[in-house]
């Protein structure tokens, strides 16, 4: 098997162009790149994301008994 050469690199892109369309590639490519960062900060143990901030809880009425 040999190296790839420029033409089996544009016959690649060909290929990729007519199953996605150019469209739908830059979609594809930020899902490929957030799925990278997850796996990124994944491994490192670190997450770059704050969780949402708390709710108060809400006061309920206080049922009146009778």
């Amino acid at each position: 098997m040999g190296e790839f050469s420029i033409f089996h690199w544009l016959i690649v892109l060909a290929i990729i162009l007519i199953f996605f369309g150019g469209r739908r590639i830059p979609e594809v490519m930020k899902g490929l790149g957030e799925g990278i960062r997850s796996f990124k900060e994944g491994m490192s143990g670190a997450s770059q994301t704050t969780p949402p901030p708390a709710q108060p809880p809400s006061e309920k009425p206080s049922e009146e008994k009778k």
